[in-house]
């Protein structure tokens, strides 16, 4: 299956160390060789790349490797494809506007009986299951809550809850962003790691590449990284549960569902 990267944090940063750890599993030490994709949030703007090449040999995925673009939040995916010719069309993540917002989705499983869920305001590009499952998410989201709603936690319960209702149909991990927040769904395996001060260093699990962040960052800075198998192999990183969701917001936990 396919691997997830994201990023919240508290001021813009980059992702160019978690990010050269991911690219090496699209097709080197991993076999999600189908497509590569990550977008940047800047202020109301999304900055996107996609590549349906491997990413560890994708000249795109070499420049975002070493120009740091800066970030709040940050989505990415390496895919292993099951659903959907290899094509840039099904390569994530998928962007879609709702509420003048663009929200942003990447999807890790497959899933089983989508031609079953109707599809309202959003209508799906490519040809993958992901897609699909994104744009009946968002419909269900806009039906429900025609406006952005006053109060934010009954719209995470409901994310929540449309989330599970997907997993039923298969393998439902996912990583959706308004630019704001980012929902974290798991059906099998996401883990979290949060660096704050008193920061230190790390070391990848996929190449010979060490970084100390105390030399990176300030003591007010929170950054937290989420990926479908930790990257670094000195860090502790913490498992989402089987069917749970977390919120995160300028790098802190805000709620597990």
């Amino acid at each position: 299956m396919c691997e997830l990267l994201g990023m919240s944090a508290n001021v813009p940063t980059d992702i160019c160390f978690s990010f050269t750890g991911l690219v090496e599993r699209g097709g080197n030490t991993g076999p999600h060789s189908d497509g590569w994709g990550i977008a940047f949030y800047e202020d109301k703007g999304v900055r996107e790349f996609r590549d349906p090449a491997p990413s560890s040999d994708s000249e795109i995925a070499k420049l975002i490797k070493h120009f740091p673009i800066k970030s709040t939040i940050v989505v990415g995916h390496i895919r292993q494809a099951n659903v959907g010719q290899v094509s840039l069309e099904n390569t994530h993540p998928f962007v879609r506007e709702m509420w003048g917002q663009y929200w942003t989705y990447a999807h890790n499983g497959q899933l089983s009986d989508m031609m079953d869920l109707p599809l309202q305001s959003h209508t799906p590009v490519g040809t993958t299951d992901s897609g699909r499952a994104f744009c009946w998410l968002l419909g269900e989201i806009k039906q429900h809550f025609p406006h952005p709603p006053v109060s934010i936690q009954p719209l995470w319960q409901f994310i929540k809850d449309k989330s599970a209702a997907l997993h039923t149909k298969g393998v439902y991990n996912m990583l959706l962003s308004d630019g704001i927040h980012l929902y974290v769904y798991c059906a099998t395996n996401l883990s979290w790691v949060t660096r704050r001060a008193p920061f230190g260093a790390a070391s990848l699990k996929d190449i010979d590449i060490t970084i100390d962040f105390a030399e990176e960052t300030t003591e007010k800075d929170v950054v937290t990284v989420i990926a479908t198998e930790p990257l670094t192999c000195d860090e502790t990183w913490q498992q989402v549960a089987t069917g749970s969701m977390v919120v995160f917001r300028d790098g802190e936990l805000l709620a597990q569902l």
